[in-house]
């Protein structure tokens, strides 16, 4: 099919169009154009729900798409050096999980590091897939996950040949990558595909001096968020394919979940972002750099924090995104989550999370230097005003997982609800977790055990938002029943 350059924007161009048609609607969605709810319209303004419409001809269908979105799609598959790409209206979680449900089915091994989203592990729980975890080193300092070791890859393979796929962060939330381009060498030899999350990693692809992106060194399938680094509105992604992906199937697997009413908001926001990073991205993302290592250096200079960078890299960390804003702050007696409450509470800042040693401020397109001074700045005076000894404070944020049962069995096992300190020993048959950053500290499937308890009793009482359990004061979890497993 022929295909505008990088300058068009099929969608928007199309919606433009349906605009200045004037089309009477007898069509969903029931707001006829926003004239059925003034009161959103006032809110979001004519502009926005004057194209909050359904599929129709002129607009194409994203089930089965054959005109402005397939259009849309190619662009963005050349802008990311890519055979295929989908536009993806439910996240990157919709997207990781269509990934993990194509590369594998029920009973099918996946190799993953165990610091993955939820979204990654609910995908096993969908189509019975078991993991098999590398467990990767922490930074005793930082107390964070570093990236996969490629050794400990290679025994991974070695011990489980008939793996389907390996899943790699490309990076972490955090900024960590793994020796990509040397996993995907590994898997392929081995007849294994690649999957990449990368839904922290939308600049790789149109930066400069940056880690590798995904499907430019060669895997077959990658997760993007656009909305997170890419400026596209929030829950709108991208999932990339290679040639060793069938793109049909992809297709099926993407229209079990995802909605039929897919938003012309979100899609016409993918394709004029793609469009702006595709003409402008290198010199964005160079802006992005320069106010990342500003940032860092000023904050590195009051004394008590550090902001880290590249001097991590390691066997076990190949390389760091250096646009992420990365703090460690317990060197001055604060939690992570303890100065991210401040600076939201105190000086009108929102920063993207806090954790138990950490602090990550999300630096994209849409910063301006004179934010980052304020940012800076406050975090002085928080040193100044609050610092104090940091004995007894919990620096872990990762706990290596003792598996009893995959997580299919255990999300749908006969299971029982008990006070949370009476659970020790048994097994999880739900997750819990800190979000953001959405890793679990405890997934379905996995033995409760000491360590886990007070983790989860510490971040709470720190003020981490914990999600993930059917009780949401969590005082109470849903243990499997059998108590052949414990």
């Amino acid at each position: 099919m022929l295909h505008p350059d990088q300058s068009s924007a099929p969608i928007y161009e199309a919606l433009e169009q349906f605009r200045k048609a004037r089309v009477v609607p007898f069509d969903v969605p029931g707001h006829k154009r926003g004239r059925g709810n003034p009161e959103l319209t006032r809110f979001l303004g004519e502009q926005c729900v004057g194209i909050d419409v359904n599929s129709m001809k002129p607009l194409d269908n994203l089930c089965h798409p054959i005109s402005v979105i397939r259009q849309a799609e190619e662009l963005a598959a050349e802008a990311f050096g890519a055979s295929n790409a989908f536009l993806m209206v439910g996240g990157t979680t919709s997207a990781v999980q269509s990934m993990v449900l194509s590369a594998c089915k029920s009973g099918d091994k996946l190799i993953l590091p165990r610091n993955v989203h939820r979204s990654v592990i609910n995908a096993l729980v969908l189509n019975g897939a078991q993991p098999v975890y590398i467990n990767p080193e922490t930074d005793d300092r930082l107390g964070i996950s570093l990236g996969m070791r490629l050794s400990q890859v290679e025994k991974a393979v070695e011990e489980h040949p008939d793996a389907k796929a390996i899943l790699v962060n490309n990076p972490t939330y955090y900024g960590i990558c793994s020796d990509l381009q040397g996993i995907i060498q590994l898997a392929h030899e081995n007849d294994m595909l690649v999957l990449a999350d990368e839904a922290h990693g939308t600049h790789f692809y149109f930066g400069e001096g940056l880690p590798v992106a995904a499907m430019r060194v060669g895997a077959d399938m990658a997760a993007v968020s656009m909305h997170k680094s890419g400026g596209s509105l929030s829950q709108s992604s991208f999932l990339l394919t290679g040639p060793n992906v069938s793109p049909g199937y992809v297709r099926q697997v993407i229209n079990l979940t995802q909605t039929t009413s897919g938003s012309y908001l979100l899609m016409s926001s993918l394709d004029i972002s793609r469009r702006n990073l595709a003409l402008r991205g290198k010199e964005v993302f160079r802006k992005v750099v320069e106010m990342a290592e500003y940032a860092r250096s000023e904050i590195n200079a009051i004394g008590g924090y550090y902001a880290y960078s590249r001097e991590l890299i390691s066997e076990s960390v190949h390389d760091f995104d250096v646009t992420k804003l990365s703090v460690h702050t317990l060197d001055i007696g604060l939690a992570g989550i303890e100065v991210y409450d401040i600076l939201r509470d105190e000086y009108d800042i929102q920063i993207e999370f806090g954790d138990l040693g950490n602090i990550l401020a999300y630096i994209s397109i849409g910063d301006r230097q004179r934010d980052l001074e304020r940012l800076v700045a406050a975090l002085a005076e928080i040193c100044r005003t609050y610092q104090r000894d940091k004995t007894g404070l919990m620096n872990q944020e990762y706990i290596d997982p003792q598996v009893a049962v995959t997580p299919q069995q255990a999300f749908y096992a006969e299971k029982e609800s008990l006070p949370i300190r009476e659970t020790l020993g048994r097994v999880s048959s739900e997750f819990v977790m800190c979000y953001p950053p959405g890793i679990p500290i405890l997934a379905p499937g996995e033995r409760i055990t000491r360590k886990v308890l007070d983790y989860i009793e510490y971040a709470a009482e720190k003020g981490c938002s914990m999600t993930g359990p059917e009780d949401p004061e969590l005082r109470h979890l849903n243990v499997l029943k059998d108590l052949d497993y414990i």
